[in-house]
């Protein structure tokens, strides 16, 4: 359930970057780069969340490394997507 609440957050916060990203360009390319920067920050993250799973909830990193991966390669996949579709500049 954790799991599906952080990928959730995740889509969530591409969501807010790629509205900021057409508030700030108003363009396909101003979202483009919103996608762009989502990637680095949803990293940051998703790390933090395996660390919290590793020295509070008690998991191994070998638990907790097949979580990390499914956590931010889905959002990630999504913004790979949009940057796919949209023009970049």
């Amino acid at each position: 359930m954790h799991m599906t609440l952080v990928i959730a957050a995740g889509l969530l916060l591409l969501a807010v970057f790629l509205l900021f990203g057409w508030l700030w360009g108003a363009s396909a390319e101003g979202i483009a780069l919103a996608a762009r920067c989502f990637l680095p920050a949803w990293a940051v993250l998703a790390v933090a969340n395996m660390w919290v799973g590793v020295t509070r909830a008690g998991y191994t990193m070998g638990q907790e490394l097949p979580i990390l991966t499914v956590v931010f390669l889905l959002p990630a996949a999504v913004a790979g997507l949009v940057m796919w579709r949209l023009p970049t500049p």
